[in-house]
């Protein structure tokens, strides 16, 4: 790696120390938050479907179980699209940088899958009066996320050549990622709900798709390079299913097909759409990430 990537990876890994040992002396605390709207445990079953299996001879409840399935499949794949990155980079830090990106993609699907679906009721719910809002394993995951898309901001970086926008797009990738973790670290000391939630992960992440795409399309409106054509298809992509996803739920399709029984939430709609996204990605984009020649 070079300098540049030495102190990303300095950096990440002293303040996610930081924030494991937050975790495990504070995190606990966020239980103190309750649900929104309030909800006690048998509520929180009556809104969506769950399995009551055993395991050892104790009982616990998998909640949402169609929903777990998509969201455990998204994480695999990510990190076997990462780890393809990696096995193919062949000196290229443009690639190198892309396989550490979907893998900490993959381990914040994990993460949230755990903590939103699967054993929502076991980490948020049993032994409560009111369940609880969020958890540690959420922290971690809008953690890794914001690393992620930070990563993918070294790769579009070593795609220019040495110069002005690489150094930029460096900075601004290590300057993300010590703010919000410093933030989410303040959030979790002080229970600010806003500084812990997804509206703030979007906020966090949505200049980083927007360069994403513009770059992409302008360096491919000018040099018609099959990889900006293919990253130019990777950012619209994302666009349209994070779209779609925001379409779903706005329309409130979830509740009404709950009601007749059927259950597919708008985070089945994210899920499903990521899952083909990483696939384009693995299968269309890996060997055409390249980076710049130096005289370029």
């Amino acid at each position: 790696m070079d300098t540049s990537s030495q102190a990303f990876s300095r950096l990440t890994s002293h303040l996610w120390l930081v924030l494991v040992a937050l975790f495990l002396s504070g995190c606990s605390s966020l239980s103190a938050i309750p649900s929104e709207p309030v909800q006690t445990p048998e509520s929180w079953l009556r809104i969506q479907p769950f399995i009551a299996m055993q395991l050892g001879g104790a009982e616990f409840i998998l909640v949402q179980p169609s929903s777990t399935f998509f969201v455990y499949l998204l994480g695999a794949v990510a990190i076997g699209a990462g780890i393809y990155f990696l096995r193919i980079r062949e000196g290229q830090r443009s690639r190198l940088w892309w396989g550490i990106a979907l893998i900490l993609w993959g381990l914040g699907a994990l993460f949230a899958g755990t903590s939103y679906q699967a054993f929502s009721y076991e980490i948020k719910c049993r032994g409560r009066e009111i369940c609880a809002w969020t958890s540690g394993w959420e922290v971690i995951y809008l953690l890794f996320s914001v690393a992620s898309v930070d990563a993918m901001m070294m790769a579009e970086a070593y795609i220019f050549s040495p110069g002005k926008w690489r150094k930029g797009l460096i900075g601004y990738a290590l300057a993300n990622i010590a703010l919000y973790t410093v933030t989410l670290i303040a959030g979790v000391i002080s229970l600010n709900k806003f500084l812990i939630s997804f509206e703030l992960l979007l906020l966090v992440t949505a200049p980083s798709i927007v360069a994403f795409l513009i770059l992409s399309g302008w360096r491919y409106f000018k040099s018609r390079n099959p990889m900006d054509l293919g990253l130019l298809v990777t950012w619209i992509w994302l666009g349209l299913t994070i779209g779609a996803y925001f379409a779903y739920l706005q329309l409130g399709i979830s509740e009404k097909l709950w009601e007749s029984g059927l259950w597919f939430s708008e985070n089945d709609v994210l899920h499903i759409g990521l899952i083909s996204w990483m696939l384009y990605i693995a299968i269309s984009l890996a060997k055409r990430v390249h980076d710049a020649p130096a005289h370029a």
